[in-house]
């Protein structure tokens, strides 16, 4: 099933300013926070032998600038969630997409690499794997996706066949070019399958629903014979 949302519903979906979800993907463990905090302290720094060079009437340009950089490590998630929320909202059209699990396995993937020295002296290169899950979705047209994600615990409890769905984005009005995909809901175990979390999940759960309620054959009325009123 595929049905087409406004652009209205679609930007409601996926805002223009990060969310809070968002802004915590991008904000990171204390290794990221610890980064983007020095980041600052360098801005400033640099800044400060900047304006003993430079003339007077130009210190509250610095002072400006110096508040920007000083507050990176606060700003910085929220402008890479809504950089990564533009590469999905440059799309023209979008559709609400219904179909199943067609498979679901593990496997192994690189990560990153780090190179070391062996004890004889030789470059070595490590190789940093993790095993991540493969979910592949598909529907009766023939249309398939498959995304890889951090394997959880959780992802046992999905299984061939399960309702799957999620936003689809195209710059073809007829939706007849899939460019770009969200997160994946799985109605059965209410649960998302995602690295980044594209969609205001609140919102999509209320449009499954109406979908859901849209297809639900309506009951037969009975006919009642005259007689009976007799």
């Amino acid at each position: 099933m595929l049905i087409p949302l406004t652009r209205e519903t679609f930007e409601q979906l996926i805002p223009g300013i990060a969310t809070g979800a968002q802004y915590a993907y991008y904000g990171g463990k204390i290794d990221k926070i610890l980064k983007r905090v020095l980041i600052s302290v360098a801005g400033i720094g640099l800044l400060t032998l900047t304006a003993n060079a430079l003339p007077d009437n130009w210190r509250p340009f610095l002072l400006i600038i110096g508040i920007i950089f000083g507050l990176y490590w606060l700003w910085g998630p929220i402008a890479s969630a809504s950089r990564e929320n533009y590469q999905c909202r440059r799309y023209k059209y979008s559709g609400f997409w219904r179909g199943e699990v067609w498979d679901v396995f593990v496997t192994e993937e690189v990560v990153g690499t780090k190179e070391t020295v062996s004890p004889r002296g030789e470059l070595v290169i490590l190789e940093n794997r993790e095993r991540r899950l493969n979910l592949e979705v598909g529907d009766e047209t023939g249309f398939s996706t498959r995304v890889l994600v951090p394997l959880r615990k959780e992802h046992k409890a999905i299984a061939p066949g399960d309702m799957a769905e999620m936003v689809v984005m195209s710059n073809r009005p007829d939706l007849g070019r899939i460019a770009k995909v969200s997160d994946i809901y799985l109605p059965r175990i209410d649960f998302w399958i995602s690295d980044y979390p594209y969609l205001r999940r609140d919102l999509f759960v209320e449009i499954s629903q109406e979908m859901e309620a849209l297809n639900q054959p309506r009951p037969r009325r009975k006919k009642v014979r005259r007689e009976e009123f007799r």
